[in-house]
């Protein structure tokens, strides 16, 4: 388990790091931190993770409250057309990811190095460009730079997505009942007033400062497999319910409104953005040459299931679908038991998320003070970090349009532009295709018109919705 005393601080700043941690450096720890031993790992040792792990792992960094959120971005594309978009959006992204482990290899092999991450990649791979390279550092700052935003800002979605699930249950409690055969589709629930969303946040402000004030994330080893489990057959019951109460005939646009296509599209490369961990799994596997059978799977399922789920919550809740699917589930305490412990679920997860731009921002802190403050110094700035998280939330009380966001605003970069920009900087003194370089340009291309259209109208629609909320009282909207 790498501790920040483990991570190999080299630079100047903490965006600067050598060493980019990830989600991935909990799951699947190394042995130490040596430097040999490492190389030893990633040549196919006795050590490392199986292919089997290695699949669990990438379906887990992909597969997360992103997949909730899909139903209404298929409302915003259309019935036809977002689950189209779907799928051409899960190839571009999977093409990318290939593109990004093809880099490492080629540029590992080119400097003698066993392994490299995202940021590493794209500064090496800018050094082969002559007019670029004495900014060539500047490429691991960015990538640095676009990981802590979206990880901070799944923090941030998970914050919204715990206030407003815990809000309903809260709410639907009085009337909530045994009986789950009823159709709660279309149902008005009488709910009880209850306090703002913006005030749970606050609620689990100090939980979540406690949760990442965890040494040593093998210690939460335990409740993340409790609430890997407890989410899985949370999904499952949703589909199951999804699928029996779809109604006949299916009236509903099968093409969405112009407008409201730049919201899918955040919405949907938010839930792809699983790019970051690609490869700190690869780095890791002990058999690395099988990472793209574990890539082509992995992500044939995660593509399968955003299609599938996305389709058949829209085709199940209609135009009243919220901006996560729990949120429609019927008024019973089966399913308000799905919602609760698919919050557990996400609550643990805000550590693993937390732990990347904790490890990248605070230990080049904490070292330049004396070691009698070094743990006040590690707390505090973690603490400072959560409620930093919390903060955004609470100014974004808006779950699809915070989810839409982040996704716009970081996962089109790290996803769909650096990739391909990566890979023409790799191979730039090589003879490459005039069709790679078209092929590349074009999805460098789709990746900024989404970041610029998305992120525009997720913003104009925060703006209007809280122009509404100041029209009216606060109990007049429910946060979606």
């Amino acid at each position: 388990m790498m501790s920040s005393s483990d991570i190999d601080v080299r630079g100047e700043g903490s965006l600067f790091s050598d060493h980019n941690p990830s989600e991935m450096d909990a799951l699947c720890p190394s042995p130490g931190p040596a430097r040999p031993q490492r190389d030893y790992e990633r040549l196919g040792g006795r050590t490392g993770t199986s292919f089997f792990q290695t699949l669990i792992h990438l379906l887990k960094g992909n597969i997360g409250t992103g997949l909730l959120g899909l139903p209404l971005a298929v409302k915003n594309a259309g019935l036809v057309v977002g689950p189209v978009s779907l799928f051409c959006m899960g190839i571009i992204a999977v093409h990318c990811m290939r593109l990004l482990v093809d880099c490492s290899h080629h540029l590992s092999a080119k400097i003698s190095r066993p392994s490299l991450t995202y940021g590493e990649a794209v500064q090496y791979g800018m050094e082969n460009v002559s007019w670029l390279r004495r900014h060539a550092h500047w490429g691991k700052r960015t990538v640095n730079l676009f990981l802590i935003i979206t990880q901070l800002g799944f923090c941030c979605v998970y914050f919204v997505f715990l206030s407003d699930n815990i809000k309903q249950v809260v709410e639907k409690a009085n009337s909530t009942t045994f009986n789950c055969h009823i159709n709660h589709t279309n149902q008005t629930d009488i709910l009880v007033p209850s306090f703002d969303s913006r005030i749970y946040m606050l609620c689990f402000l100090p939980a979540f400062i406690l949760l990442v004030f965890t040494p040593n994330l093998k210690y939460l080893a335990p409740l993340s497999l409790i609430a890997n489990l407890v989410m899985t057959a949370s999904l499952i019951l949703i589909y199951f319910y999804s699928l029996g109460h779809i109604h006949f005939p299916i009236d509903l646009p099968a093409v969405g409104r112009l407008k409201d296509y730049p919201l899918f599209f955040g919405t949907a490369i938010f839930a792809f953005e699983g790019i970051g961990v690609v490869l700190p799994l690869e780095n890791k596997m002990q058999k690395p040459q099988s990472f793209s059978t574990v890539l082509y799977v992995g992500m044939g399922i995660v593509t399968f299931l955003y299609i599938s789920l996305g389709t058949i919550g829209y085709m199940c809740f209609g135009a009243n679908i919220g901006g996560s699917i729990t949120l429609n589930l019927p008024n019973c305490w089966t399913y308000q038991a799905v919602m609760l412990l698919y919050c557990f679920g996400i609550f643990i997860t805000f550590a693993l998320q937390f732990y990347v731009p904790a490890e990248i921002l605070i230990p080049p802190v904490v070292a330049r003070v004396s070691g009698r403050w070094q743990t006040a110094v590690d707390l505090s700035l973690r603490t400072l970090l959560v409620i930093f998280t919390c903060a955004l939330a609470i100014l974004i009380p808006e779950l699809d349009l915070v989810i839409s966001l982040v996704g716009s605003v970081s996962s089109s970069f790290l996803a769909l532009i650096f990739p391909p920009l990566l890979q023409l900087f790799t191979f730039h003194t090589e003879d490459l295709s005039p069709l790679v370089y078209i092929k590349n340009s074009a999805i460098s291309l789709v990746g900024l018109i989404g970041f610029l259209t998305g992120t525009y109208m997720a913003i104009v629609e925060i703006i209007a919705r809280n122009a509404l909320k100041k029209e009216g009282t606060p109990t007049d909207y429910m946060v979606q």
